[in-house]
């Protein structure tokens, strides 16, 4: 609530706000819900389930891991910490962005068919294997 208080007072108030969210519950309670609802310019867009690989987010922590944590010795909390901190300086150092390659109806086209084998009855995920 903080987050988006403070969005509110640094948007200018003309502008309608946009919010990519993932559908971790905490975007979804009820104090939220009514936060949204009192400040109809804020307009939140989750995220599919089972797509975590649409959140820049979770990319950026997920190449954190591959680059600098999965092979490292921490001998301590701030050894640790301060790898972290001078992964990230470097990544600011000279950030690049991410460009999608895909067509947005490739990537809605993949997650309606994983969507598909999702909601598939548990016996035939075990038929098909």
């Amino acid at each position: 609530m903080n987050f988006l208080t403070h969005l509110l007072h640094l948007a200018p108030a003309n502008l309608q706000i946009h919010l990519i969210a993932d559908n971790y519950a905490t975007h979804k309670h009820p104090k939220v819900q009514r936060w949204l609802e009192r400040h109809p310019r804020f307009h939140v867009h989750f995220t599919p389930t089972s797509a975590s690989w649409l959140n820049m987010v979770e990319r950026f922590f997920r190449d954190l891991t591959e680059n600098r944590l999965r092979r490292g010795v921490f001998r301590s909390v701030l050894e640790l910490i301060q790898a972290l901190d001078e992964s990230v300086d470097h990544h600011n150092d000279a950030p690049k962005p991410f460009i999608w390659t895909a067509k947005a109806q490739d990537i809605l086209a993949k997650v309606i068919r994983a969507r598909a084998v999702l909601n598939q009855p548990i016996l035939n995920h075990r038929q098909s294997v």
